[in-house]
């Protein structure tokens, strides 16, 4: 089990406010938190454990935190944090500096040291986010520049920001489909990406050149993944979207066992075996699954869905129509 989950749904008298603050799931960085209406506190908060990364999302009503140095006694520092607001706005105040992440925005901060934050509602009366807790240690930089981005806001609409939060994103949706085994592939995942966002706003030569390749690699299995669908989508394409050669686009798939067309065709095909084993897609016709992900020939689909899988695409869904269901 590496997702929990922790409600408060039950309004607070004032003198059980401070026994929730320290009952706050571990290792989340413990606060003192302070509210305008204590009595009427409700608040979810998740958190994915991936081992020495923790991925919290959040749901809460607006309200204040500070954390001090007689709290550093209760935490294991090291680790730096990232917030990010999805729903209303985060306010960090750090070594001096001060800023604001609103909707789609990231703010960065050491927990090894004070801090204070507020978050704000928007006008549901309710703030979303997701805070990302890393070890210092896992990260390829070094710490004295990493020191410049704390209180920082950093945008993640667009760029390496915006693959950085829909990383994050799927990571908590999907978060109950995952197994103690994909903790340390998801965290190493997660520590590439949160490195490249880092390095975007800092000197991209602080980036080792294993990790330029990982996050490249990253990158490019992501823009695939999005772009299954589209017939055209090829090594010309792929290389051209991130402004290299396709040699390199080969070299950096050779290095992982694979050639390109088979990296696509082995995830179309998932993508296809999985629809046909949908009984919500049952009225739709194999060709229109298999031209979905840009399978542009019925009669190619079924000679590489037989060679991948031992059986005809029709035989397969057949088979999964005859399944019993389970209970």
């Amino acid at each position: 089990m590496i997702e929990a989950v922790f409600r408060g749904e039950e309004p607070l008298t004032p003198d059980r406010f401070a026994w929730r603050q320290e009952t706050a799931p571990p290792p989340l960085t413990p606060t003192l938190l302070c509210s305008d209406d204590e009595s009427d506190f409700r608040t979810t908060l998740r958190m994915l454990d991936l081992g020495p990364t923790q991925v919290y999302s959040m749901r809460s009503p607006s309200l204040r935190s500070r954390h001090i140095s007689t709290l550093l006694q209760y935490f294991t520092p090291e680790t730096y944090c990232l917030s990010l607001s999805l729903r209303g706005a985060k306010q960090i105040t750090q070594f001096g500096r001060q800023t604001t992440a609103g909707p789609r925005e990231m703010v960065f901060y050491d927990s090894s040291h004070p801090f204070q934050g507020q978050i704000t509602a928007d006008g549901t009366g309710s703030f979303d986010g997701i805070v990302l807790q890393i070890p210092k240690a896992a990260l390829p930089l070094p710490d004295g520049k990493l020191a410049s981005l704390t209180s920082t806001r950093l945008p993640a609409h667009d760029g390496v920001g915006a693959l950085f939060r829909r990383h994050l994103e799927e990571l908590l949706r999907h978060a109950s489909s995952y197994t103690a085994a994909d903790a340390t592939r998801l965290s190493a995942i997660t520590v590439d990406l949160f490195t490249a966002v880092c390095a975007h706003h800092l000197d991209a030569a602080a980036l080792p050149p294993e990790t330029h390749q990982q996050v490249l690699q990253r990158r490019i299995h992501a823009f695939i993944q999005h772009n299954l669908g589209d017939p055209a989508l090829g090594p010309e394409t792929i290389a051209a979207a991130h402004q290299i050669s396709a040699r390199r686009l080969y070299q950096l798939f050779q290095d992982q066992g694979l050639t390109v067309a088979s990296w696509i065709r082995r995830h179309r095909l998932e993508r296809c075996r999985h629809d046909l084993a949908d009984p919500a897609l049952r009225p739709h016709p194999i060709h229109v699954i298999a031209a979905r992900w840009g399978f542009a020939s019925n009669a190619h689909f079924s000679r590489t869905f037989r060679a991948a899988y031992g059986i005809s695409p029709a035989d397969y869904r057949a088979t999964c129509e005859r399944a019993p269901v389970k209970s």
